[in-house]
């Protein structure tokens, strides 16, 4: 029998034709993901994989991540939001540097707060550095999400971390540029998704209780697209679709005017709390929160 050797080099041009392959044609999901506490009856697809279903009962809920850490890029993804009495209901959709919530992880978090039926959806963002989060805040939508997919995005560079809706910047987090700031930008993160009954806080401080008689509950996913600089220990090679990052050029430094212009909208009509505006919980406003997103 003939013995194959596959080097770190291989690998690593293995990784690089894949990521190019998936930026021109449309991915399975285990071309990308694997499936993370999620029973085989609560994940489904498509018949052609394009489309990935994860459900939510009163016995388990169902999560996948991506099979390859990342360090800086462009992560998107289409999602359709539970439908109906979603209360007590959490689909998240984050970035995170394990599997598992560790005492010292790194993470980027949208999570989507379910509601009773014909109350509007709350999007929530966290940003944790070594562990500490505390980072929080809380946007409506402009739009139903249960009713069709929309496309939910990070932008993550040295200079800053964008949370994008449709290409409309709701969240903008600045890095301070100083040494141990509350900045996530050293440590390699996997892409997770997850759906999971959160009834003790998700809704009205968990007031409203998931109504298991709705179950199970049912979060859609489409087009996952990825552009960032892929991590293999102990180096990160960096894989792009273009001949530069555009991701970690001039132009991603900062917000462009016309993005300006979507941002002040979010910030005067969507924002409903900003933990740099909780003057009850800090006394003391945190460093970052002095950060212009205007610069």
């Amino acid at each position: 029998m003939e013995r194959k050797n596959c080097s770190m080099a291989n690998l690593l041009l293995i990784g690089v034709v894949i990521a190019i392959l998936c930026s021109e044609i449309k991915c399975s999901f285990e071309d990308n993901f694997s499936k993370s506490d999620c029973p085989d009856s609560h994940f489904k697809t498509s018949e052609d994989g394009q489309i990935w279903y994860l459900s939510l009962d009163n016995k388990a809920g169902c999560g996948f991540m991506t099979r390859q850490r990342y360090r800086f890029g462009w992560f998107s993804m289409k999602l359709k939001l539970v439908g109906g009495d979603s209360a007590g209901v959490v689909t998240a959709y984050y970035m995170c540097t394990e599997d598992g919530a560790g005492p010292t992880r790194d993470e980027l978090d949208f999570e989507f707060l379910g509601n009773r039926t014909g109350e509007p959806y709350l999007i929530q963002t966290n940003v944790y550095k070594n562990g500490t989060g505390g980072r929080e805040m809380r946007h409506v939508l402009w739009f139903d999400p249960t009713q069709d997919f929309h496309t939910y995005s990070i932008l993550w560079n040295s200079h800053q971390i964008v949370f994008f809706v449709d290409k409309v910047p709701i969240r903008v987090y600045r890095n301070a540029n100083y040494t141990n700031n509350f900045f996530p930008n050293e440590k390699p993160m996997y892409l997770f998704s997850s759906i999971w009954n959160a009834d003790d806080w998700a809704t009205r401080g968990g007031l409203e209780k998931t109504d298991w008689k709705n179950a199970p509950f049912v979060s859609t996913y489409m087009d996952f697209n990825v552009d960032a600089c892929q991590w293999e220990d102990p180096f990160p090679s960096c894989v792009s679709t273009t001949t530069q990052n555009w991701w970690d050029q001039y132009n991603s430094w900062h917000l462009s005017s016309d993005q300006k212009l979507d941002y002040a909208w979010v910030q005067r009509n969507l924002v409903t709390y900003d933990y740099c505006q909780d003057i009850e919980r800090y006394k003391v406003k945190p460093e970052e929160c002095w950060l212009s997103p205007w610069d």
